[in-house]
C-alpha cells in the first residue's frame, strides 16, 4: 500500500482492522457521522486517506440537536466537508429533549434517514475504545446483564438495509487526539462534554481518571477487552437460546389441556405455550435467555429481570402456579407440562 507523507501507524492499524474484521467493503458508499469532535474527525481523516485504497464513496452527515451548546458546530463540519470535497448532509432536530438517551435515539434515526435517502449502505461512527469502556461501566452501574456489558459492538443493523459500523473500537481517545493534533485537524471543543450533569461526562472526567490513578493506568483497555470477550459470549449464548426456544415452543395450551374457568381467564390463543420438559433441563443461563427472547417476540415487551425470573420459576413450579407480572393483564400459568398464557377478563 502506497504511503503518503502523512502516513501514521494509526492509518495502518485502521486499515488492518477494517480488513481483518470485514467491517467495510471495497467501493462501498459510506455515510460518516461527524460531530466535529476529535474522534469523528480522526475517523473522517482516516477514511479520506484510505479512500484511494478502498475506492469508497464518502459523504459527511451532521446531526444538529439545536441546543445552545451546538451553535456553530454544523457550519464547522460543513466547512471541513467542503474543504475535503465531500458531500455534506445535515439533520436538524425540533424541540429535542436535552437528555443523552433522547439525543442518541434521534441521531440514529436521523442518520438512517440520510443514509437511505442517499443510497449509503453503512453509517460509520467514531466510537472508540474509551467510549466502549465508559459504556460498560455505565451499564454496569445501571444494573445491566451481560448483553449491556458487551457495550458497543463493531457493527449492528441500523435499519433493514443499513449497517452501523464502528471501526475505532480498538483505538483510544488519547490516540484520536494525538492523530488530530499531528495532522492539525480543526477539532471542535464541545462545551456539552464538560457538563457534569451528564452521567457519561462524570465517568469520563472523574471516575475513569480515578481508576487510572488508583488501580490501573490501562483501565480503559482492560475494560474494553472485557467487553470484547463478552460480545463473543453473548453471541454464542443467544444462538443456543434461540435453538432451545424453538424446541420448547408448543401450540397454545388451550388445545392441549382443559382450559381454566372461562369466568376468570380467556386463553390467548395467538400465543404459543412453552414446554417445561424442554426448558427445565437446560442450563439456567439458557433458560433465562430463551424466556427473554420469547417475551420479546410474542409479548412484545423488553422484559425486566424480575419478569424473566418469575417465568423461570414456573419451569419447576407445581401445576396451576402462575405469575401476573406482565402488562395487559397477561397471566402465565403452569398447565401440566406446559406454561400457558391467559388474559384476565
Amino acid at each position: 500500500m502506497a504511503e503518503s507523507a502523512n502516513w501514521t501507524p494509526l492509518h495502518v492499524k485502521f486499515h488492518q482492522t477494517c480488513r481483518q474484521r470485514n467491517l467495510l467493503e471495497q467501493q462501498q458508499s459510506l455515510l460518516v457521522a461527524v460531530s466535529g469532535g476529535q474522534d469523528s474527525l480522526c475517523l473522517l481523516g482516516l477514511l479520506r486517506d484510505l479512500q484511494p485504497k478502498w475506492n469508497w464513496q464518502l459523504a459527511v452527515a451532521h446531526c444538529d440537536h439545536r441546543w445552545a451548546t451546538d451553535a456553530g458546530i454544523a457550519d464547522r463540519v460543513r466547512e471541513i466537508a467542503s474543504r475535503w470535497g465531500l458531500p455534506f448532509h445535515l439533520k436538524i432536530a425540533s424541540n429535542l429533549e436535552e437528555t443523552e438517551a433522547a439525543a442518541r435515539k434521534w441521531r440514529y434515526r436521523a442518520l438512517a434517514e440520510i443514509a437511505r435517502a442517499h443510497n449509503c449502505s453503512a453509517v460509520v461512527a467514531g466510537h472508540t475504545l474509551s467510549d466502549r469502556a465508559e459504556t460498560l461501566l455505565y451499564n454496569l452501574i445501571r444494573g445491566s446483564g451481560t448483553d449491556g456489558l458487551q457495550a458497543l459492538t463493531w457493527q449492528r443493523p441500523l435499519s433493514d438495509r443499513i449497517q452501523l459500523i464502528r471501526p475505532l473500537l480498538n483505538i483510544s481517545r488519547r490516540e484520536t487526539g494525538a492523530f488530530c493534533q499531528q495532522l492539525q485537524l480543526p477539532v471542535w471543543e464541545d462545551a456539552a462534554n464538560q457538563d457534569l450533569r451528564y452521567a457519561r461526562n462524570r465517568l469520563r472526567q472523574q471516575v475513569i481518571p480515578q481508576l487510572q490513578a488508583s488501580f490501573n493506568p490501562q483501565v480503559e483497555t482492560a475494560i474494553a477487552q472485557t467487553a470484547e470477550v463478552l460480545r463473543a459470549d453473548v453471541e454464542y449464548l443467544e444462538t443456543q437460546a434461540r435453538k432451545l426456544l424453538e424446541s420448547a415452543i408448543a401450540p397454545p395450551t388451550a388445545s392441549l389441556v382443559e382450559p381454566l374457568s372461562a369466568q376468570e381467564h380467556q386463553p390467548l390463543c395467538e400465543l404459543p405455550s412453552l414446554d417445561r420438559r424442554v426448558l427445565s433441563t437446560a442450563p439456567l443461563a439458557l433458560q433465562r435467555r430463551a424466556l427473554r427472547q420469547f417475551m420479546q417476540q410474542f409479548l412484545k415487551i423488553a422484559p425486566s429481570f424480575a419478569q424473566i425470573e418469575a417465568l423461570t420459576q414456573l419451569l419447576h413450579a407445581p401445576n396451576r402456579s402462575r405469575t401476573s407480572t406482565f402488562p395487559g393483564q397477561v397471566v402465565a400459568e403452569v398447565q401440566g407440562n406446559f406454561v400457558a398464557f391467559n388474559q384476565l377478563v
